[in-house]
C-alpha cells in the first residue's frame, strides 16, 4: 500500500512539470519555410515569452476577437479567453492579420501571444 501511495505522489507530481512543457514547446513543421516573414515570426515573444513561429499561430477573424477599455479578448472553440496584458506584441504587425498563440492544457486555454491585426 506504501508504494501505491509513492507513486500516486510522485505522478501527482510530475504531471504538471509534462502537461506544462508538452504545451509550451513550439512545432515548426516547415510550411512557412519558404516565406520571408519566417524569420520575423520566429522572432516574436510577449512579456510571456517566445511565441513559437507563424506554424503555431491562429488567426482569429474580426468577429472572433475584439478590445475593449484597453484589454483583448479572442474567442477559440466557442469559448470567449481573455488576453493577459503580458501577452500582447506592441512591435508592428507585418502580417496584417490578427493572430493569437494558444496554450492548451487540461486546465483550460490560456494566451502566450496575441498580435492585434492591421485594421485596415
Amino acid at each position: 500500500m506504501d508504494r501505491l501511495k509513492l507513486s500516486l505522489k510522485l505522478a501527482l507530481l510530475v504531471a504538471p512539470l509534462v502537461l506544462w512543457t508538452g504545451s509550451a514547446l513550439g512545432r515548426d513543421d516547415g510550411r512557412f519555410t519558404d516565406s520571408p516573414l519566417k524569420p520575423w515570426f520566429d522572432s516574436l515573444r510577449s512579456h510571456l515569452g517566445p511565441c513559437c513561429s507563424d506554424a503555431d499561430g491562429v488567426a482569429v477573424a474580426d468577429p472572433d476577437w475584439e478590445s475593449h477599455n484597453g484589454h483583448y479578448r479572442v474567442r477559440l472553440d466557442g469559448e470567449w479567453v481573455e488576453v493577459p496584458d503580458e501577452a500582447v506584441i506592441t512591435e508592428p504587425n507585418r502580417a496584417g492579420r490578427t493572430m493569437v498563440w494558444p496554450v492548451k492544457t487540461v486546465f483550460g486555454v490560456s494566451i502566450r501571444c496575441f498580435m492585434p491585426g492591421s485594421m485596415i
